[in-house]
C-alpha cells in the first residue's frame, strides 16, 4: 500500500478520544520508547474488534502507558473485565491515571510483572486476548494462554513483521529471527486460524478452533 493511500485511511477513519489524545502527548512527553504506543489507527481497530466480539473476559500481555487496555476495554460486556500485564513497575502511575480517566477503573485490573509468573494465576477463560510485549517469548507466551482462550475466540498479536525484517529475511536481527520463527509456529499450528495484516508494524490475528 502506498503512503499516500495509508495516510488517507488514517484521515478518514474515527478520531481518538480527548483523553487518548492526552494519553497519546503524555506518553511522547515522559516514556523513553513513546513508538511502543499502539496510537490512533490502530486503537480504532483494537476497539472495533473488542466491539465486534462483545468479551467478558480480555487479557492483554504488555500495557506500556495503557493506550490500547483502554480502547479494548470499550467493547467489554457489561460485566466484562481487562487483565492487563506490564513488566515496567515505573509505569504503573501513568497507566492508573490515565484508566481512571478513560472511566474504566472497574474494568481494567493491572498486573506488574512477568507474564511468564502472572499468567498461571489467572483463573480465567478469555474471549480475547492481545499481545505486544517480549518480542524473543511471543512463543511461550501463545503457547501459555492458547489453553485459556475459549474455542473461537481470538488473539491479536502485535509488531509481527518488525519494520520489514521479518518478510526481508533478516538473520541479524535477533527478534526479527524470533518472530518469524513465531509466525511459522502459529501458521503450522492446526489448533487455530491465522490472518497476518500489514497494519502498521504487522498485526496477527488468530482464532482458536
Amino acid at each position: 500500500m502506498k503512503a499516500a493511500d495509508i495516510d488517507y485511511c488514517i484521515t478518514h477513519t474515527t478520531t481518538e478520544t480527548a483523553v487518548l489524545s492526552q494519553l497519546d502527548r503524555e506518553t511522547n512527553l515522559k516514556t523513553l520508547s513513546p513508538q511502543m504506543q499502539s496510537g490512533s489507527y490502530q486503537g480504532v481497530l483494537l476497539k472495533f474488534i473488542s466491539q465486534m466480539i462483545n468479551p467478558q473476559r480480555i487479557l492483554e500481555i504488555g500495557t506500556f502507558s495503557g493506550y490500547s487496555a483502554i480502547c479494548l476495554a470499550d467493547g467489554l460486556s457489561e460485566d466484562g473485565v481487562l487483565h492487563t500485564i506490564e513488566v515496567n513497575d515505573e509505569l504503573a502511575w501513568l497507566i492508573q491515571k490515565y484508566v481512571q480517566l478513560s472511566g474504566f477503573e472497574d474494568k481494567i485490573v493491572l498486573h506488574i510483572g512477568d507474564a511468564k509468573s502472572i499468567i498461571p494465576k489467572l483463573d480465567e477463560i478469555f474471549d480475547l486476548v492481545f499481545i505486544d510485549a517480549g518480542k524473543l517469548e511471543y512463543t511461550t507466551h501463545f503457547e501459555m494462554v492458547l489453553p485459556k482462550v475459549r474455542s473461537g475466540g481470538f488473539i491479536l498479536v502485535d509488531n509481527v513483521l518488525w519494520d520489514g525484517k521479518v518478510a526481508g529475511g533478516d538473520q541479524k536481527d535477533e527478534t526479527a529471527v524470533s518472530l518469524r520463527a513465531f509466525n511459522d509456529h502459529v501458521h503450522q499450528d492446526d489448533r487455530v486460524e491465522n490472518l497476518l495484516l500489514p497494519l502498521r508494524d504487522g498485526l496477527m490475528l488468530i482464532r482458536k478452533k
